[in-house]
This record gives structure tokens, C-alpha cells and sequence, in this order.
């Protein structure tokens, strides 16, 4: 007869240890998170929604490079503003750059030092394959237990989910520059932390972008989830439908997700390529 394993017992107690030893830390990140992403909010509802609108379809012209980016941008986010979801798609927006800024900072170093190092991306693989195919609310537990009802757990769920692509595709493009080309920096004197700042990291630019695009887009699709547990923003308006069967605000809310997902693919996509 197989034995009974108490792996939730252990995880509760694991829990209940850090809630009651580190509760000065987690209070720490919630607040360092929490003024992060009020700047960010505040920074992005201090021009006139219209002067935004503006600055966000130049920015998605630069990227583009397309003139037809021009009206279609300017046509999804004033249909935001139609359907009144404009402050909502805004707080979505400052959750998303903040959790996807966290994971990039977070996940670039670690992606550096796992092609670096075989024996370390050995050990780091199996939990990002952990952190990949672990369902998104399992996050959402121990975040709320940790940070309490708010933005703050929904963002520190998103950025765990949005962790893992940064690290792999840093590590594959660092991985995949030639290894003549190492070779003939080495040749010359170059010494490895030259090599990796100065031949391995801009070859590996075009992976390294694609997994920032990656990470910004797991990023929004935690947006609906955050919304579970007060996060805010485009998944509240989606829950609070959800929760009052409210299907035409419903689609609203999924429009404007819409919206800001594919605006923030297309602009984060290209300025890989131009960097590339």
C-alpha cells in the first residue's frame, strides 16, 4: 500500500513559518511594490488621457515603422476611452510594466549565469519547468497568505509566472552565439567579462527581446486572475461581470485586454527587431 505523503502539511507549515519569521520582509516588498506601482499609475494619468493616447500611437509609429499602425493604435485605444475603460486599462497597465520590469531584472542575471555555468542550468531547469506548468491561481495562495487582499499579491504572482521565458531565451541566446566568434574575442585578449559584454550579449539581443515580449505578455494574461484577489484594474471589471453576469461589460473588459495585449506585442516585438 502506498504511503500517505503530507505534502500539504508540510507546505502549510512551511507557510505558516515565513508568515510568522519574515513578516517584516514581506511587508518590506509589498510596500516597496506598492509605491512602484503608484509612481508608475501616476506617471501614466498625469497627462490628458487624449496627450497619452497621442504619445502611445508615436511610440507604437517609431516601432512600427507602418503608417497603417497609426490609425489602428489610435483606433483601439479610443475605443478604450469609449467604453469607459480607460483608468481600469491604465492600472492594468502599470501592473503589468512593474511585475514584467521585476521579472526582466530578475530574470536576464539568472539567464546570464545558467549559459554560463552547466551545472547551475541544470539545477534551474526543472524549477522553471515548476514555475511554467504550475496553474497561475496555485500563486495566487500563498501571495494573498504572504501580502494579504490587493494589487500587491496579483503582482508578485505575475512576476513568478513571467520569470521563467527571460531566463530561458537570455540563457539560448547566449547559448547559440557561435563559438568561433568567443573564440576569436578570446584570441585577441578579450577576457570573459569583456566577451559577454561586448560579443556574447548584443548577438543574443533578438532572443533576449523575444523573451522580454514573453514576459510582458504572461504578464497580461494574469491581469484577469490578479483580478480575483483585488488587483485592480482590466480584471476587475472582467470578475465583477463574471460575478453580476453581466455580459456586455464582460466583453468590454476582454475588448480593452485585447487591446492593450496586442499594442504592447506589437511595439515590445519591433523594438527587438530594431535592437537586433
Amino acid at each position: 500500500m502506498v504511503p500517505d505523503i503530507p505534502i500539504d502539511v508540510w507546505v502549510t507549515s512551511v507557510i505558516d513559518w515565513l508568515r510568522t519569521h519574515l513578516a517584516g520582509l514581506f511587508d518590506a516588498v509589498a510596500e516597496f511594490l506598492r509605491q512602484l506601482l503608484n509612481g508608475m499609475y501616476h506617471v501614466l494619468v498625469l497627462p490628458h488621457p487624449l496627450v497619452l493616447t497621442a504619445i502611445l500611437v508615436a511610440l507604437a509609429g517609431l516601432a512600427l515603422r507602418r503608417w497603417l499602425a497609426l490609425p489602428v493604435a489610435a483606433a483601439g485605444l479610443l475605443l478604450v476611452q469609449a467604453m469607459d475603460l480607460w483608468t481600469p486599462m491604465l492600472q492594468s497597465l502599470s501592473v503589468v510594466l512593474v511585475a514584467s520590469a521585476v521579472a526582466v531584472a530578475l530574470g536576464i542575471p539568472l539567464g546570464i549565469l545558467t549559459a554560463r555555468s552547466d551545472r547551475l542550468r541544470t539545477v534551474v531547469r526543472p524549477v522553471l519547468d515548476f514555475m511554467q506548468t504550475m496553474p497561475v491561481f496555485v500563486y495566487l495562495l500563498p501571495a494573498v497568505f504572504f501580502f494579504g487582499i490587493g494589487v500587491v499579491p496579483g503582482v508578485v504572482a505575475t512576476t513568478i509566472f513571467a520569470v521563467p521565458p527571460t531566463v530561458r531565451l537570455t540563457d539560448l541566446g547566449i547559448r547559440q552565439v557561435e563559438a568561433e566568434v568567443v573564440e576569436a574575442a578570446t584570441a585577441f585578449g578579450a577576457r570573459p567579462r569583456q566577451i559577454l559584454r561586448d560579443v556574447q550579449l548584443p548577438l543574443a539581443i533578438p532572443s533576449i527581446m523575444a523573451g522580454v515580449n514573453q514576459a510582458i505578455m504572461l504578464a497580461l494574461s494574469m491581469v484577469v486572475v490578479a483580478g480575483l484577489v483585488g488587483g485592480g484594474g482590466l480584471g476587475a471589471v472582467v470578475v465583477r461581470a463574471i460575478t453580476q453576469l453581466d455580459i456586455g461589460r464582460g466583453v468590454e473588459g476582454g475588448l480593452a485586454v485585447v487591446v492593450l495585449a496586442i499594442y504592447l506585442d506589437r511595439v515590445t516585438a519591433s523594438l527587438g527587431r530594431r535592437l537586433a
